[in-house]
């Protein structure tokens, strides 16, 4: 089944996926650092309004992927939270330090989905090895696999991800959902390249313009150099050639 997934951290982006012809959205918050977990109270917001399947994504701060117990403890929690406030499914991960995915704490984020259907993140890209990764997702029930192909976009990636479509096929596998650089002309290029490449994960997005115009400079809110003039959102239109070109 064809499909694109639309990642967004706002009302306004879940709006903008959906006028656009979105398939799925993954939820998350702080897509500037690679997205964390969201909050409840705006996934609400979300589901009152649209009936979009809503991933979310589990991931309790940046960095690797490498988890505490405390850290397993918390995202089990979270995720309880979130199904009840109407999550229809989770985006989850961890590996251990030799860069294997974690079963013990794999096993204990799946018991918190309770059935619910699970995509495991790009925490396979920084894995020590993407197909054995894979098989190990296979065998946990996971239904999708969010990967560049172990490269920094999946055009770089196109290569691992021929492997991981093959391996799809041969397994009758999780869905190899491609992501991390995607849009309308990288589908295009992509599926003409991997025939079998049917699912796709992007964001989307455009800057837009601050509203403020009073602008104190040099006071980071974050780390010094980011933007704090311009908000990341999903546009509509981006959005739609994305999902044209998905169907073609």
């Amino acid at each position: 089944m064809k499909l694109l997934e639309v990642c967004v951290d706002s009302l306004a982006s879940a709006r903008a996926a959906k006028q656009g012809g979105a398939d799925r959205l993954e939820f998350c918050s702080a897509l500037a650092v690679g997205g964390l977990t969201p909050y409840a109270d705006l996934l609400r917001q979300i589901k009152a309004e649209m009936s979009l399947p809503v991933r979310c994504l589990m991931r309790p701060r940046a960095g690797d992927f490498l988890y505490t117990k405390e850290e397993i403890d918390l995202l089990c929690h979270q995720i309880k939270t979130l199904h009840a406030a109407g999550a229809d499914g989770f985006v989850i991960g961890a590996l251990t330090p030799e860069g294997t995915l974690d079963l013990p704490a794999m096993h204990a984020l799946l018991d918190a989905c309770d059935g619910a259907p699970v995509t495991l993140h790009r925490c396979i890209d920084v894995s020590r090895d993407l197909r054995e990764t894979y098989r190990a997702a296979a065998a946990l029930g996971i239904d999708t696999v969010l990967t560049s192909g172990g490269a920094e976009n999946c055009r770089k990636g196109a290569s691992q991800l021929a492997g991981l479509l093959r391996l799809r096929d041969e397994l009758h596998g999780p869905e190899v959902l491609i992501g991390a650089g995607v849009n309308a002309a990288i589908i295009d290029e992509l599926r003409a390249a991997l025939p079998g490449a049917r699912a796709f994960h992007a964001s989307c997005k455009t800057l837009l313009d601050s509203g403020m115009t009073f602008r104190r400079e040099g006071v980071p809110m974050g780390l010094p150099g980011l933007d704090e003039w311009h908000i990341q959102q999903t546009d509509t239109e981006t959005v739609r050639a994305a999902k044209n070109a998905v169907m073609r």
